[in-house]
């Protein structure tokens, strides 16, 4: 499959700072790709280069076949960014704002569809100083998007929006990415990483140190699942052989059995074999929170 982006040992420091230590990672052309990462970790850092807004101390990138760091003006007119930290005028109108970022772009949107596909048509004549913080983040995500751009930067896109509005916002990135675009999306939220993302790396103390699909990762780094049921039998101890089964607990009628892989496909095959079909039966499955945790032992954000 061909890369959107192309990154090999990039490393940005500020004197004696180490920003970005040695990252490597490809994104491919069409996914979303979803960086993640305590703060401090590199993220945002990364993202800026690859936009020709910072220049890495060394390292090598590739961006719609383009080097941020020579060809920034010709990459910029290609790709939409929503950056973590930005701003506009106070007294520029919302609609002001949209018509002024179409107008920079020949496949431009008309802004009333973007402010619409938003939820900010209803503000259009607001001023950008009397929006709301999760106004404001719809706003800048539709000036990143407003010129159909090929590769599209969001950092802390869902930051300051109502779960509703959340939810909203992940149908709109799988629209966007639908018509063609790539994304790249930095975020806190792994619920939003393992909804949206095809493949998501993990930045810590500046480098990658995993990039999979967030299933894979999930299987991976996340520890054991637990299938639970209740049963009166009083001989269960042969549920330790089954595939994937690596302990069984028992209080009372309460089984617990932990293991891996396709845990509760093996254990409900199994039981229905011998004639017990439990009609609790369940199991718990970690979540991409549960891998990140195990990658970089600290709680997302913090």
């Amino acid at each position: 499959m061909a890369q959107a982006i192309t990154v090999e040992r990039l490393r940005k420091t500020y004197r004696d700072v180490v920003a970005v230590d040695d990252a490597s990672f490809e994104v491919q052309d069409n996914e979303i790709f979803g960086i993640v990462g305590p703060n401090g970790s590199g993220k945002t850092t990364t993202v800026e280069c690859l936009q020709g807004l910072r220049v890495p101390t060394s390292g090598t990138m590739r961006v719609l076949g383009l080097d941020p760091r020579e060809q920034g003006e010709a990459l910029r007119h290609r790709i939409g960014s929503q950056l973590q930290e930005s701003a506009l005028p106070e007294r520029i109108k919302v609609w002001e704002a949209l018509d002024l970022f179409a107008a920079a772009a020949p496949g431009r949107r008309d802004w009333r569809e973007s402010a619409t596909d938003w939820g900010i048509y209803d503000r259009r004549n607001a001023a950008f100083a009397n929006l709301s913080g999760g106004q404001r983040q719809r706003l800048f995500i539709a000036l990143a998007l407003i010129r159909k751009p090929e590769l599209v930067f969001l950092d802390e896109m869902t930051t300051g929006l109502d779960p509703a509005a959340r939810r909203e916002a992940w149908s709109l990135v799988k629209s966007v990415r639908d018509s063609g675009a790539t994304i790249v999306l930095v975020t806190h939220f792994m619920d939003e990483a393992e909804h949206l993302c095809d493949r998501v790396g993990v930045f810590k103390h500046g480098r990658v140190v995993a990039i999979d699909t967030p299933a894979a990762l999930m299987l991976r780094h996340a520890g054991m699942r637990t299938v639970t049921f209740s049963c009166q039998e009083p001989e269960l101890s042969w549920l330790a052989e089954v595939p994937g089964v690596e302990s069984v607990e028992r209080h009372g009628s309460q089984l617990a059995v932990r293991g891996g892989g396709a845990l509760l496909a093996h254990v409900a095959a199994a039981l229905v074999s011998r004639g017990i079909a439990p009609a609790d039966l369940r199991v718990d499955i970690p979540k991409l929170e549960d891998a990140y945790m195990s990658l970089v032992g600290e709680v997302p954000g913090l």
